[in-house]
């Protein structure tokens, strides 16, 4: 019997899988919770709350169009509102992509459509300037942890003598975003080296950190690209129980 192609080749461990037009399929039993973006009084993001866990089966189906009426769970209703989930992101690694600073005692590689708008890169005069005053050991560790809080991975510190990246350590889960500031919800911020399959069969870039659209909106799907902000994206609060879709693709 001939074998699946590579990147079509099952996943060990926890996975989630992009259905056509319709839900993220989470499997291997991923942690989901909520977590808020705490803000100064000017909207500066500052620190990051973690919310109560979302209680899951070990395989549940999360809402990618932002229909439903059983957030964060799929209810079919992309189905109904013909919902368009092509994926339109590039396959390139995130190292073929990045722009990179270079500062005197760190560097910092930057891929600037995967932004989410979460805005801890604003304190301070900005990741990018605490960068250039690297020397200075405040400004580097800053900017190491405000590259660290960016839940899409778009901003990455990098140590200066090997270049190796600089990222906080996380279980392998899945937070729903609350941007409390802007009166909007957030994407999925997907944690600790998750691999996400497209809906074609290939496997992208698994990374440390990447946030999943779940307004339907974004430009460069499955990728958040901060549309949830332009669009008023609102959320209700999380249901329990779970929502499986019947277009489950195999993981």
């Amino acid at each position: 019997m001939p074998h699946a192609p590579a990147h079509q080749q099952p996943v060990k461990g926890p996975c989630i899988a992009i259905s056509k037009n319709g839900p993220y399929i989470v499997t291997g039993g991923l942690a989901l919770r909520t977590e808020t973006i705490e803000s100064s009084r000017v909207g500066v993001a500052v620190k990051w709350v973690q919310g109560p866990s979302i209680p899951t089966g070990q395989t549940y189906a999360l809402c990618r169009c932002g229909r439903s009426s059983k957030m964060p769970f799929c209810d079919g209703n992309h189905v109904k509102a013909g919902f368009d989930g092509a994926e339109c992101a590039g396959r390139l690694p995130f190292t073929g992509q990045a722009m990179v600073t270079r500062g005197p005692g760190l560097d910092l590689a930057d891929v600037e459509k995967l932004c989410a708008g979460a805005r801890f890169c604003d304190r301070a005069g900005g990741t990018w300037t605490l960068t250039e005053k690297s020397d200075d050991p405040a400004s580097r560790a800053l900017a190491i942890q405000e590259s660290g809080d960016c839940p899409s991975g778009r901003l990455v510190a990098l140590d200066k003598e090997t270049g190796a990246a600089i990222e906080p350590t996380f279980a392998p889960s899945i937070s729903l975003v609350e941007d409390p500031a802007s009166d909007v919800s957030g994407p999925l911020w997907v944690k600790g080296g998750v691999p996400v399959r497209s809906s074609d069969g290939a496997m992208y870039e698994t990374r440390n950190r990447v946030t999943l659209c779940r307004c339907g909106e974004s430009r460069n799907k499955p990728f958040c690209d901060g549309s949830h902000l332009s669009c008023g994206f609102r959320a209700p609060g999380p249901t329990t129980g779970l929502t499986v879709s019947t277009d489950e693709p195999s993981t």
